[in-house]
């Protein structure tokens, strides 16, 4: 159903184009779009009913029907975002702009029709009192007059003041007759907006009961958040113990980091020694091959000596054997004796200097 009848007297004032939001009843902090993209956002003034209202339609459904009073309060939140609350949609409208000057555009829009519904609701009340003043001057009780002369006012009534008797009489009978209309109009109307308000209050009951059933939903909420957090507390505690034995960790691995170097230092003397001991190991083979030519020349000579100690008892048996046959070869024997005696001391020497070779080696 369209919002705005064929044969409604409300014209469009004033349009843009928005996304429309309107808030989530259940949390009354979150947005939801009520758009998926940016549709018409039109003020609408009634005459009949001297009311202001914005009115949106997304396709064939009607997103803002939201009459304007003089409690409203259009808010800025942000340069391309505006809101405000409808008491009597029970919601909160919120406007998304392209740019900042079609928001303040709307929201001095806003203003000006408030402070309008705000006037026209203070000349409906003049004219309700002065209405009432004029009835009781002129005798007339019957309730209809006096809405009459409520809902026109008085300009009616000094422009009919300066006539003849029968022309303020008619005057007042037409205006009666339209009194009586707008009274009947105003009826329907105050009809309507009380089945609005038994509405508001029905939506207002529901939201209560969802507020409550709301809280319930937080309260378990807060008892699992809560669980959550000991068990988040309980992980830390264990991941701090964890931290520990890490620490305690790497203290032994730089321990064993510094037994290591240690260890490698020895390990590089070591090769150092042992490639000094490489290096004697090279010559030892030539001093072996060196003590082996001196043994074998000193068995050698040793053999060479027994020979000659041999050769030595045979001739002394011979010279004892032939002293008395060999007179004529003392001299020579004795010459013999001189040199062999020679060449044993002197073998003697050698064999001591080998002695001492060996003994060195």
């Amino acid at each position: 159903i369209s919002p705005v009848p064929p044969y409604s007297r409300e014209q469009p004032i004033f349009t843009t184009r928005a996304h429309v939001f309107q808030i989530d009843p259940s949390t009354k902090k979150n947005w939801v779009p009520a758009s998926k993209q940016a549709v018409t956002v039109s003020y609408f003034y009634d005459s009949t009913r001297n009311s202001y209202r914005i009115i949106s339609v997304d396709g064939a459904k009607v997103i803002i029907n939201s009459t304007i009073t003089p409690n409203m309060t259009f808010t800025k939140t942000s340069q391309k975002f505006g809101q405000w609350a409808d008491s009597r949609a029970n919601t909160v409208f919120g406007l998304g702009f392209s740019s900042e000057q079609q928001l303040t555009k709307f929201a001095e829009k806003f203003q000006e029709v408030k402070e309008a519904a705000k006037l026209a609701r203070d000349r409906s009340q003049e004219k309700i009192e002065t209405s009432s003043n004029h009835s009781q001057e002129s005798g007339r009780e019957t309730p209809s007059s006096t809405r009459a002369s409520s809902v026109n006012g008085t300009d009616d009534e000094k422009a009919s003041h300066g006539g003849p008797a029968d022309a303020h009489l008619k005057s007042e009978n037409d205006k009666l007759k339209i009194a009586l209309a707008q009274s009947s109009s105003n009826v329907k109307k105050w009809e309507t907006e009380l089945q609005t308000l038994r509405e508001s209050n029905a939506r207002l009951t529901s939201a209560l009961q969802e507020s409550a059933a709301s809280i319930e939903h937080w309260k378990k909420q807060f008892l699992a958040c809560k669980e959550e957090n000991e068990e988040l507390r309980n992980k830390i505690e264990e991941l701090e113990e964890q931290c520990n034995e890490i620490n305690k960790e790497k203290e032994r691995n730089a321990q064993l980091s510094r037994r290591l170097q240690e260890l490698e230092t020895e390990l590089q003397d070591k090769e150092l020694e042992l490639e000094e001991l490489r290096k004697q190991g090279e010559i030892i083979p030539q001093l072996m091959s060196e003590c082996e030519s001196v043994s074998q020349k000193l068995q050698a000579a040793e053999k060479k000596n027994k020979d000659l100690e041999e050769k030595v008892v045979t001739l002394r048996t011979e010279v004892e054997e032939s002293k008395h046959r060999q007179t004529n070869l003392k001299t020579e024997l004795k010459n013999f004796l001189d040199v062999l005696d020679g060449k044993i001391d002197e073998l003697h020497d050698f064999r001591q200097g080998l002695s001492k070779l060996g003994i060195d080696n």
